[in-house]
């Protein structure tokens, strides 16, 4: 199982918190406030009350054992740059840190973080999604607990079609379209550029390595099946 630790519980961060946990994932949520504490401890499955700008009492909460890191403090940005250059030195391989201006954002990225977010509520859903399931590129709650997601082909997927795969059966999922990049010539010369095009599935499409299924299903569904697709 995946473990989590989340830095700073406001909107976006409980949200981030509360995503992971209902998905069954091992959550450290961590914040200065005790307020915010006492509200998240029967959400997740460890709560600290700390400074996060102390190297050692991070240490000492476990953080240096998870799979991914969120930092998700919102105004203090000295904190939140000093939060992510810690994780960085104790060797977390993944830090997603929220950041408020650009240049907070090229700050974040040159002392660690190796994703930055710009987030509301709703970001903070769609970034537990995909920090669950690395394999999704992008998520969207469209309420009642179904989701659009984009799903990159891979592994034994690719030279299939969506015949043989039968995802909707099999899955659960329907895909209602496929991105995918192709060379075409430009200009007098003939140069060879990438240009992405859609495509609606057909039964015998033959699925090709970095193809983008754009799928909707149920978020569990999509999960398994982003699971299986590697």
């Amino acid at each position: 199982m995946r473990q989590f630790v989340v830095i700073g519980l406001g909107r976006f961060g409980f949200k981030v918190a509360e995503v992971l946990a209902a998905k069954g994932a091992q959550v450290i949520a961590v914040d200065k406030d005790p307020a915010l504490i006492e509200k998240i401890k029967d959400i997740v499955a460890e709560a600290v009350q700390l400074d996060s700008t102390d190297e050692g009492a991070l240490r000492e909460c476990g953080v240096e054992g998870v799979d991914v890191a969120v930092v998700s403090i919102g105004e203090d940005v000295e904190s939140s740059i000093l939060t992510t250059k810690i994780l960085n030195n104790l060797g977390i391989k993944e830090i997603v840190a929220r950041a408020g201006t650009r240049l907070h954002a090229q700050i974040l990225k040159e002392v660690g973080a190796t994703r930055v977010v710009y987030p509301e509520e709703d970001m903070g859903l769609r970034v537990a999604n995909s920090i669950f399931a690395p394999g999704v590129l992008e998520y969207v709650d469209l309420g009642a607990d179904y989701n659009l997601a984009e799903i990159e082909v891979k592994g034994d997927f690719i030279g299939k079609s969506f015949r043989e795969l039968g995802l909707q059966t099999r899955y659960g999922v329907n895909v209602i379209m496929i991105m995918k990049k192709v060379k075409e010539k430009v200009g007098k010369n003939g140069e060879l550029t990438e240009k992405e095009i859609k495509e609606l599935p057909t039964p015998d499409y033959v699925l090709r390595a970095k193809d983008i299924l754009v799928v909707v299903g149920n978020s569990k569904d999509i999960e398994v099946l982003e699971k299986h697709i590697k």
